[in-house]
Formats: structure tokens, C-alpha cells, sequence
């Protein structure tokens, strides 16, 4: 066994606990992947890659409070796991740009968000992001260590075509592993169903059980 495989290992057993413990655990500390985040549904989000670094599910969050709004003008949270695959090498991610929004704020510090080697970078929603951004590191990139903090990403002054269901572009500037586009859908919110009637592919009428 050579000592990436160790390395490997052990950064994947310490992320599976950290996401396990998560179950049963409730918050006591928001924006902080800890023992007692708490656990959501993960959301199904895009994928890219750009050099070292592993862009994992993308997507816009649903508004649950009303400082939110997926309406043109309103500004939305951008969630995404940046993960730097690199051994030794530093990268940041210094902009994030898209048509469909009149500008992006990337947290509270100016001049970008580093990530340091083997590490992940989770933007999102403090304390409702925590659980997927540990689970998208530890189950698609296995080497990377197991992200501290959650970062709030907006998109400001939201465009027309912003809306639950559909997808738009969004370009990630990295300062060594350069630009990549990402095509990012919109949640469409926890509590939308899907319906289901008697001429839907894969109902009972066809023969398609449960």
C-alpha cells in the first residue's frame, strides 16, 4: 500500500464519520462542519473540472427565508464543493461571474477564497450546506480532507431566467486552474412533488409498481 492510498484512507474515514455523525446530531454551530451538523437532503447538482481542482454539486438553493428570491432583481445562494486534488500547490478561487446575475459576492473577504492543497472549499447556506459539502468531498473526491467551513456565495440582482427546474451558465475563475463554465440547475425547493398520474411514464397503468 503506498502512502497516498494511506493518505487516501484516512481522509475518507474521517469525512464518512464526520457526514455519520451528522445524522444524529442537531447544529450548535452555524457555517461549521462538525460532529453536530446537521443532516439535509442532498440536492443534485453539476460537476466540472478544471486542472487539480474539483468542482462538485453546483446548484442554486432554494429561498427558504425572505431575504432570498429567485424573482429578477432578488439575489439567491450559489452552493458548490471546490475541491483541490493537488498535493502540494495552493489554488483560490478569485471570481465567479454569470449573465444571468449583475454581480456575485464570494464571501466576506476581499480578494478571493483560497483553497489549500487536499482540502475542499463548501459554499452554501451556513449550517444547511455542511452535510452535502462533507459528502460530496468524501464520497467524490476521496483524497481531499474534509472541509471547516461553510461559505456564503450570492448571486446579486438576480436576471430573467433564474427560475426552479432550469439551468444557466456560471463561469469559476481559478487563479492556477484557470476558468470553467458550469451549466447549474436550480433547486426547486424540499417540498415540491412530483405528480404523478395515469399516463406518466412508469405508473401502475403501465404495468411500473413502486
Amino acid at each position: 500500500m503506498t502512502a497516498l492510498d494511506k493518505s487516501t484512507r484516512r481522509v475518507a474515514t474521517a469525512v464518512a464519520l464526520a457526514a455519520g455523525a451528522a445524522l444524529v446530531l442537531s447544529a450548535c454551530s452555524a457555517g461549521q462542519i462538525t460532529q453536530t451538523s446537521s443532516q439535509v437532503a442532498a440536492v443534485n447538482g453539476n460537476s466540472a473540472d478544471a486542472e487539480s481542482i474539483a468542482l462538485r454539486n453546483v446548484h442554486v438553493v432554494y429561498p427558504n427565508s425572505a431575504e432570498y428570491s429567485l424573482e429578477p432583481g432578488g439575489n439567491a445562494v450559489l452552493a458548490f464543493t471546490a475541491i483541490n486534488n493537488n498535493e502540494d500547490t495552493p489554488d483560490k478561487l478569485t471570481r465567479i461571474s454569470t449573465d444571468f446575475a449583475q454581480s456575485v459576492t464570494l464571501g466576506e473577504k476581499a480578494g478571493g477564497l483560497e483553497i489549500a492543497p487536499q482540502t475542499a472549499l463548501v459554499a452554501g447556506q451556513p449550517g444547511a450546506e455542511a452535510a452535502e459539502g462533507a459528502e460530496a468531498a468524501g464520497q467524490k473526491d476521496e483524497s481531499a480532507d474534509a472541509p471547516a467551513d461553510v461559505v456564503l456565495v450570492t448571486l446579486d440582482g438576480l436576471k430573467e431566467g433564474v427560475r426552479p427546474g432550469l439551468t444557466f451558465p456560471v463561469t469559476f475563475a481559478f487563479e492556477k486552474a484557470g476558468d470553467v463554465t458550469v451549466s447549474v440547475p436550480v433547486d426547486a425547493g424540499h417540498e415540491t412533488e412530483r405528480h404523478v398520474s395515469d399516463t406518466s411514464p412508469g405508473s401502475e397503468a403501465e404495468g411500473g409498481g413502486h
